[in-house]
């Protein structure tokens, strides 16, 4: 990938997030296989096709009674696109997750900033551990999105001055914000999933409570949504216990 010539390159702000699944082995079959060879050995591929209503309640009792080691042998590759700091809370997840983030270093970072939508709920009452968001009023709305705009075309303006006065980009980066877009492909199983989605996501179902910024619940969400038509067995028995993940 070329750099695009200075010139061109003015800023733009966007309140969405992308997530697009590139690759999959994911499947409800994949548990099944997994579950069963602890009693029927290498005959457990023949009972893929046998009484569906026998594997659903295999799947829902293995996500009840959290035997988790035959939700991971599947995998899923995402390609999203969101602000610097939902991949830095993203990558706290560890376990079962891998990924790789484009680089500052090696390419100059194109000005798309995340600004807040209409919707996105400015104010913050409460204290830490119990507290709620609540609607902006139309003024503050205002002030974040022209103090937001504002910052980050001063920023990019001072990085696109260091990269023309010859310093390297792994330098001149450092004067842009976390509310820069980047994007990165994880990948993940099912059950390293139904973990990420019982902490960055809210739902009625959920025994746990959890309390997510938005703009990484925005990505949850959209993964989700991806997940449910793969392994809609699965994903019934996640919520039907609880959204717990085994």
């Amino acid at each position: 990938m070329t750099d695009t010539p200075a010139d061109d390159l003015k800023p733009s702000f966007r309140s969405d997030v992308t997530v697009e699944l590139v690759k999959h082995t994911a499947s409800d079959a994949d548990v099944l296989f997994a579950a069963r060879v602890s009693t029927v050995g290498e005959q457990s591929l023949d009972e893929l096709g046998k009484d569906p209503e026998r594997s659903k309640g295999l799947i829902n009792y293995l996500m009840r009674d959290r035997h988790g080691s035959p939700f991971e042998h599947n995998s899923m590759t995402f390609f999203i696109s969101a602000p610097i700091f939902v991949f830095r809370e993203f990558m706290r997840h560890r376990v079962g997750w891998s990924y790789n983030e484009e680089s500052g270093r090696y390419r100059e970072l194109q000005p798309v900033f995340y600004v807040p939508g209409a919707d996105r709920r400015l104010v913050q009452e409460g204290r830490p551990g119990k507290y709620v968001f609540v609607e902006g009023t139309r003024e503050q709305q205002e002030l974040v999105t022209r103090t937001m705009e504002d910052s980050y075309r001063q920023a990019y303006e001072a990085y696109q001055e260091m990269l023309a006065a010859g310093v390297a980009r792994e330098v001149a980066r450092a004067v842009l914000p976390v509310g820069l877009f980047s994007s990165m492909y994880a990948t993940c199983n099912a059950r390293s999933l139904m973990h990420f989605l019982g902490l960055r996501t809210q739902h009625e179902l959920a025994k746990v409570p959890s309390f997510p910024q938005r703009e990484i619940e925005m990505v949850g969400e959209k993964m989700e949504a991806e997940w449910a038509r793969l392994m809609p067995l699965t994903y019934a028995a996640f919520n039907t216990n609880g959204r717990v993940a085994p």
